[in-house]
């Protein structure tokens, strides 16, 4: 009986291993075993080495993940697909239990060159190792991709900008006569579908057009296909955070014209004015783009308004500069002369004091007394004479300059709604295209 169970146990395990499949044994192993067999990736998979490959290719674009305007770089996440067909990679799937469908390595096959000509940056996208292969020899390599490419970005008409990046593929080695490209959906399928598209705040997908060109150079001919993604931005939130309280900013500096131009008040008012416009400028610079190549229409707007504030509050400060000048030189001068005359007549000694060893009769010193008094009465009439010219030519020229000044004022007042009309027309016009497109 001891050595029975020995042998019960070996004819268990026998039993049990003949039952359990062992994957070398499946069709699927067998098919993949008779495929890479005598596989050679460094081939290009054709029977006839005239016959092009012809590599179809497809783009949804998911989402905007980054529009940089400074450094002119637009950062994507799409969905790439590519499907050719290797004539070494085809069976009869009803030799292989109807199987119609494998996936096998990317490394382990021939794949064609394709690249991106506008990246910029590494390509940063999940490894996706291996590839649909079909019976008939259809390969299916499909990706998602974080692009990070080179676009031309216009600012002029922020916050209502509408942007237009390619996409250009093409082979970096194989010219058209070996790898050919071709659109794997309709074109116009491509153009206006959206719906892979995630909607954030700030863009928003208009269209994916496509174009086939063939790209001639000194090495060749290639082919190439470019993806023209087109996308706008959402402006609702830079006209409220930016242009309604500029133009806020600048309709309160429009009312400071309604107080007298000579007055302090108004100083103050406009310095007021101009620092909260610079403190919003310096809060929200980072919300306005920027770029060497071109100035936004914005940027150029807050630039007008803050000269318009500076020009405004200098004139103020000149025009209390010289009106302050006028009136001291006003109130010297003849203070000035009647010194000057009291001095004179300090200088002229008493004639009762002249000279102590002369006599005169009293009919003649009291005729000299008399001259004196004359003379004197003349000389505060002439002084007072004097400071009236001189207040008159005062008020003449406060009055010249509070007339240049009304002037100025009357230019300044109509340029600002001029201004602000032509602005808020071209804004207006702006947000017309961009609702029609």
């Amino acid at each position: 009986m001891a050595l029975l169970w020995p042998c019960i146990l070996v004819a268990a395990t026998g039993i049990l291993a003949t039952d359990t499949p062992h994957p070398r044994n499946s069709t699927l192993h067998h098919l993949t075993q008779y495929l890479l067999e005598q596989y050679h990736k460094e081939v290009r998979p054709v029977h006839n080495w005239h016959d092009a490959t012809t590599v179809y290719l497809d783009l949804f674009v998911q989402a905007v993940l980054d529009v940089d305007i400074q450094n002119q770089k637009l950062k994507t996440s799409v969905w790439y697909r590519e499907v050719w067909d290797d004539e070494f990679l085809s069976w009869n799937s009803s030799m292989f239990d109807e199987i119609r469908e494998i996936s096998l390595p990317l490394s382990a096959i021939w794949a064609p060159d394709i690249i991106i000509n506008e990246f910029v940056d590494i390509e940063r996208s999940p490894d996706v190792p291996y590839v649909y292969v079909t019976s008939s020899g259809s390969i299916k390599n499909f990706k998602p991709i974080q692009v990070v490419s080179a676009c031309s970005l216009q600012t002029y008409a922020f916050p209502f900008d509408i942007q237009n990046c390619s996409l250009t593929f093409n082979s970096i080695l194989h010219t058209v006569e070996d790898v050919d490209l071709g659109f794997l959906r309709n074109r116009e399928d491509i153009k206006h579908d959206k719906k892979p598209f995630l909607n954030d705040s700030e863009w928003e997908l208009l269209s994916v057009s496509s174009t086939y060109n063939i790209l001639q150079s000194n090495t060749g001919d290639f082919a190439q296909i470019q993806f023209n993604v087109v996308i706008r931005r959402c402006p609702l939130a830079y006209v409220v955070n930016l242009l309604i309280p500029s133009i806020f900013l600048m309709l309160v500096d429009l009312g400071s014209f309604y107080l007298p131009p000579n007055c302090r008040a108004r100083i103050v008012f406009k310095t007021s004015v101009l620092v909260g416009y610079t403190v919003f400028r310096v809060n929200m610079s980072n919300e306005v783009p920027k770029s060497s190549g071109s100035a936004s229409l914005i940027g150029v707007f807050f630039t007008v308004c803050m000269a318009f504030l500076v020009l405004s509050l200098s004139k103020s400060i000149l025009l209390v500069r010289f009106l302050h000048d006028e009136w001291r030189s006003g109130q010297v001068l003849p203070l000035l002369c009647l010194q000057g005359d009291a001095g004179t007549d300090g200088s002229r000694m008493d004639p009762r004091t002249q000279d102590a060893g002369v006599t005169e009769s009293p009919v003649c010193q009291e005729n000299q007394i008399q001259s004196e008094t004359l003379k004197e009465v003349w000389f505060q009439i002439r002084s007072i004479n004097n400071y009236l010219q001189t207040q008159d030519q005062v008020d003449q020229q406060e009055v010249e300059w509070l007339a240049l000044l009304y002037r100025f004022d009357q230019l300044l007042f109509r340029s600002y709604p001029v201004m602000l009309g032509l602005y808020a027309v071209t804004l207006c016009s702006l947000w017309a295209l961009w609702s029609g497109l």
